[in-house]
């Protein structure tokens, strides 16, 4: 995905999706989940991860 464009490496594995169901996500906005998912993975994206596309749910599917 992006090839070409800042952050992407020719060898890949810099775009990624994530669907994830938590419990945690109940009562969140769809901003505070993603921040939650974000600090999460703040090493991968310090050492190379560029772009993450999220779909975050809570456990329950809303």
């Amino acid at each position: 995905m992006h090839v070409g464009h800042a952050g992407a490496r020719p060898g890949g594995e810099t775009h990624y999706h994530l669907e994830m169901h938590a419990e945690a996500f109940e009562g969140l906005s769809r901003v505070a989940r993603q921040r939650l998912v974000y600090d999460a993975l703040r090493e991968e994206f310090d050492t190379g991860l560029h772009a993450l596309s999220l779909d975050l749910k809570t456990a329950a599917g809303a």
